[in-house]
């Protein structure tokens, strides 16, 4: 059966297009088409004119729906995020573990693993952000948590039999040949929590580097006579950063020089989400510690900020609000540059023939009203 997506804006080739259908045929986008070929006997679904846009991706999903994925290293977990995020037009997405226990990264990536073999919707691989970190720049991670990458770790790190392994690492708490190794064996290494100076961020990137952790937090600043690992983040076009924009992790007009530097391909909208995200709880524990949020914003009793409360819909509507963008712009933060990001720019993040249908809609006000993983369509409870 082919399903008709009909009477919206389609975003394609970086423009919204009025007049035009999107047909489904199974878990792919079949073509695109004027209104008047839709073929008779299509199922069609009107959006009402709503903007369609490639489903969001996420890098850097800690949690949500309650639930926080090192506490919940499982199938169950996994979805649990998924869902909460689906429903904020999250189409693919990283479960985040934090610096933890060798044994607790384990059960992570099993989970994965199981996940994606299950098909639960949305899961795309692993982000292990941590512990192989500076403790320096650890933010709310665990001191006792951070350590070296030695063979053991190297061994838990590539361990993932499918989807995509992210690993966020301290340059300068490694070496470039260890970060080779990890690339040679299919890795994406990003850098963050860091301390590393400029020469040490261009030697991590020439070994292998293709990312940024949420740049311009829990790393080494740009200053007059030391870039540092954020002047290498905004010099090297191609590094790919992800930037946390909920008015409160990064003032907007530090990403908007960002903006300048970067390409809207060279940023990506990450959210960090805790567990408060798709939840009505107001705290959580995070490692022993309880995690208050308050007007958006998740810290413990030392005001550390815990993550985030956002999620990738606010996100794109904050990049139009607070940095000005387009919302072309903002979707290809979301998605095309994420997609790049993980190397599946052929089958996602992009709305094309034989690309999967992972999609979203959003009214005027960026609200999400249904999205589709993989040709199967939900809409927000």
């Amino acid at each position: 059966m082919v399903a008709a997506l009909v009477n919206g804006r389609v975003l394609r080739d970086g423009a919204l297009r009025d007049g035009e259908a999107v047909l489904l045929e199974g878990e792919r986008i079949a073509a695109i088409v004027p209104l008047e070929e839709v073929p008779v006997g299509a199922a069609r679904h009107d959006l009402k004119g709503a903007m369609l846009l490639p489903g969001f991706i996420d890098t850097q999903v800690n949690g949500g729906g309650g639930v926080l994925f090192n506490d919940s290293p499982t199938v169950e977990g996994i979805a649990a995020i998924g869902a909460a995020h689906r429903r904020f037009g999250t189409t693919g997405f990283l479960p985040t573990l934090i610096s933890d226990d060798l044994d607790v990264i384990r059960r992570a990536i099993a989970a994965v693993d199981a996940a994606i073999d299950a098909g639960v919707p949305g899961v795309l691989g692993i982000h292990i952000e941590g512990p192989f970190l500076n403790v320096e720049r650890r933010g709310i991670h665990r001191s006792d948590k951070i350590r070296s990458l030695d063979d053991e770790g190297f061994a838990v790190l590539t361990s993932l039999r499918r989807g995509r392994t992210l690993v966020t690492l301290a340059p300068e708490r490694t070496t470039p040949a260890t970060i080779r190794r990890l690339v040679d064996a299919g890795l994406i290494v990003a850098a963050g929590h860091s301390n590393a100076s400029y020469a040490q961020s261009i030697a991590a990137v020439e070994a292998g580097v293709t990312g940024i952790t949420h740049l311009f937090n829990a790393m080494s600043p740009l200053t007059s006579r030391a870039p540092g690992l954020t002047g290498a983040a905004l010099e090297r076009p191609e590094l790919i950063c992800g930037i946390i924009v909920d008015g409160h992790h990064v003032n907007p007009t530090t990403l908007k020089i960002a903006l300048c530097c970067k390409a809207p391909e060279g940023l990506m909208l990450v959210t960090d989400a805790m567990p408060s995200v798709g939840s009505d709880a107001d705290s959580f524990m995070l490692q022993g510690r309880r995690i208050d949020v308050r007007d958006g914003i998740c810290r413990d009793a030392d005001g550390t900020l815990a993550g985030s409360h956002l999620d990738m819909a606010a996100a794109v509507a904050n990049s139009v609000a607070m940095l000005g963008v387009s919302i072309e712009a903002a979707a290809c933060m979301a998605a095309q540059a994420p997609a790049a990001f993980l190397g599946l720019q052929g089958s996602v993040g992009t709305i094309a023939p034989g690309y999967r249908a992972d999609l979203v809609a959003l009214d005027a006000t960026f609200a999400v009203i249904g999205t589709w993983i993989s040709g199967a369509r939900a809409t927000p409870p």
